[in-house]
């Protein structure tokens, strides 16, 4: 099962704020949660409680930017997302729903 989510970072997205002035990125947390609030929408439910089994920050992610989540089934509950700005990876890692 694959699942894919498209959005645009705000450029007043309030995590911007201060992270860093003059030049704003997208705070690796701010990734973290999206790509466990959008494995709620895959599963069609609530966000579900994660464990993370890894987290992977490539790129910085500027303000304005289109990002395109997607998350695969790997095994179980367990869930690989890929967070892409065009065809380049700015984040990746592993999800579990539930306990661990």
């Amino acid at each position: 099962m694959i699942h894919e989510t498209t959005f645009t970072v705000a450029p007043d997205h309030p995590a911007l704020a201060g992270h860093f002035p003059g030049q704003p990125i997208l705070p690796g947390v701010v990734l973290l949660g999206w790509a466990m609030q959008t494995l709620g929408a895959a599963l069609e439910r609530a966000v579900p409680p994660c464990n993370i089994g890894s987290a992977k920050f490539l790129r910085p992610v500027k303000p304005g930017t289109v990002l395109r989540i997607r998350h695969t089934l790997q095994s179980g509950e367990s869930w690989r997302f890929d967070i892409f700005a065009g065809d380049d990876t700015v984040a990746s890692g592993t999800l579990r729903v539930g306990a661990p």
